[in-house]
Order: structure tokens, then sequence, then C-alpha cells
């Protein structure tokens, strides 16, 4: 679906045509720069737009199904280009990651947009602003695009951050369901990496085009410290996962070592005592069988007799289990 589409002469917008064929004839005819932008197209859609303007048919399909790496390609004179924007959420402290597919030609630029960030619309007002970034060409169109990508990973990086903070506390409060918060955000690192990495090199090459003149590395050379930086955020934001992964482990081993030697003494005092009551138990067991033979039967003393041999050895296993510290 269409969003917005402009033609740009000399830094300055004017109404472009309902129809692409007149769009593209009124760029081609009177030097201006057209810029189209899409939200989620399907293939009908794009269809249009794609033989209009010449796209190649392999960038046509990445466009159309999205689902791609961050990646830069050249189809003759036209520039496809694809990054992965990101937004940290706060409601369910989440990233939520989307594509955006840039084709820039030399009179034109198209923008897919897969997902809810970046806010291409700011970029456009933000560009309309500054006629003079305008006026170098299309190559402004997509390093601003760049910039608003790249700028957009700040506050997921301050997010992660957070996160990060409040798993460490959760790690040593031993909250129960850290593990999992834990393999999450990794999860999602793991992904922010995949998004910010490819920019590095994709910036070089945009930087050694023989089209891009001094002033506009200049700007593209800035985008890429930042997207430097990023990266090397991300990474360390892996390892220390990782490293909170491990101490978590640790704590939740010697709370398991802990919480087991805890049970082997309550079983050791459970045991003890059933020995103390089963010992008496079978003394008495003897002396009621009743047998005719037995010679403690017409003994007088038989009786207080058992009953000492009952407490004897009660007093032994308690005395016995005390010393090995089982009571």
């Amino acid at each position: 679906m269409i969003v917005d589409r402009a033609i740009y002469r000399d830094g300055r917008r004017f109404a472009a045509p309902d129809d692409l064929d007149d769009l593209f004839d009124a760029c081609r005819d009177g030097g201006g720069i057209a810029w189209i932008g899409l939200y989620r197209p399907s293939a009908e859609e794009f269809i249009a737009v794609a033989r209009e303007f010449e796209l190649h048919a392999l960038a046509v399909e990445d466009a159309v199904n999205a689902h791609q790496r961050p990646k830069l390609e050249r189809y003759g004179d036209t520039l496809f280009l694809v990054l992965r924007p990101a937004r940290y959420v706060d409601e369910t402290e989440t990233v939520e990651f989307g594509e955006v597919h840039v084709f820039a030609g030399p009179q034109f630029v198209i923008t897919v947009r897969h997902g809810e960030a970046p806010d291409l619309a700011g970029v456009r007002e933000c560009l309309e602003a500054r006629p003079d970034l305008l006026q170098r060409g299309t190559g402004a169109i997509v390093h601003a695009i760049l910039d608003r990508v790249v700028d957009c990973y700040a506050p997921v990086v301050e997010g992660i951050e957070n996160d990060i903070d409040e798993i460490e506390d959760d790690v040593f409060d031993g909250s129960p369901h850290v593990s999992r918060r834990i393999y999450e955000l990794a999860r999602e690192v793991i992904v922010f990496q995949r998004a910010t990495k490819p920019l590095v090199a994709i910036l070089d090459e945009l930087m050694d085009a023989k089209a891009v003149d001094v002033e506009e590395r200049r700007y593209l050379r800035d985008v890429q410290d930042h997207a430097l930086r990023i990266q090397e955020q991300a990474f360390g934001f892996r390892e220390l996962l990782q490293n909170i992964l491990s101490v978590n482990l640790t704590l939740e081993t010697k709370a398991l070592s802990e919480t087991s030697n805890a049970q082997n003494e309550e079983v050791k005092k459970i045991s003890a005592w059933a020995a103390i009551l089963f010992a008496p138990s079978i003394v008495g067991t003897v002396y009621g069988m009743n047998f005719e033979h037995m010679p403690e039967l017409g003994w007088g003393l038989g009786y207080p007799f058992a009953l000492a041999l009952m407490l004897l050895v009660a007093i032994v296993l308690f005395a016995t289990f005390k010393r090995r510290g089982w009571i």
C-alpha cells in the first residue's frame, strides 16, 4: 500500500501524479527525484511499482516476502538496501524488530516498510525542512534513512541495559523465573546483533561508491561510528548475559546442594527416631508371644526386666545417634 509519494526538485516538494507512469515521466523530464513510500505491500500492489521503475525481480521478491538479513546489493544503477530497525516496547519489556527495504536509483527512491519502526514519515519531514540536503540527490535520502534506523537503536540499548540490571537483581534475590528471562533476553540480543553487525560493512561499501562525494562520506562515516558503537554494545550485552547465566547456574546449584543437604539431615533424624522406637518394639513383641516354654514367664522380675531392657536399648541408640549428629 502506497502511504506517501512526492516529487522533489531543487530540494522542494511537488505533488506527485497518481499514475505511476506520469510520476516517472515527471521526474525524468523535469529532473526531479521521486520518493514513494509503501507499507507492507502485497505482490500485486508492488508489481506495478516494480514494473514502472524496472526493479530487479530478485530484489522485488525479497521486498515483498521480507524476513531478509541486512544487506546492500546493486542492480545496475539501482541500489537495493535491507535494514532491520528495532524498537523497545516498555509495556512488555521486549525488543520488536521490523524491516525496511530501500530501492534507490538516480531519480527515485522507493521505501518498503514491514513493521512500525522506523518513522519514515518523520524522516521525510526532516528532509523537507532541509532543502539543501535534498538537493544532494537520492544519496541524501538513503543517508537519512540509515541515520534514523541507527538512532532508533539507542532506546533499544537503554532498554536492554535496564533489563540486564533487573536480571542481576533477580539472580541474587533468588527469583524462580530468572533463568527463563535471561534466555529470552539473550535471544533478543542475538537478533539485535544480527541486525546491527552488517551495518558497518554496508556503510563501508556506500562510502566506497564513486558517486558519493566527500561531504556525503562525512555524513556516512558519522552514521558508521554510531553503528560501530551499537555493535560493540550488543556484543558486550551477549557476553554479560552469558556471565550472568553462569552465575545464576552456580547459585542454583548451590541452592540445590543446600536443599539436598537439609533433606539428608531430616532423613537422618527421621531414621534415628524410627530406629529408637523400633528397637523396644522388638523386645515387646518377643515378650508378648506368650509361648508356654519361655523362661521369663515364670520369673517374678520378668516384666520390670523387659521394660528396663526396652528403655536401655532406646537410651543406647539415642546416645549413639546423638554422638554422630543424627539427632
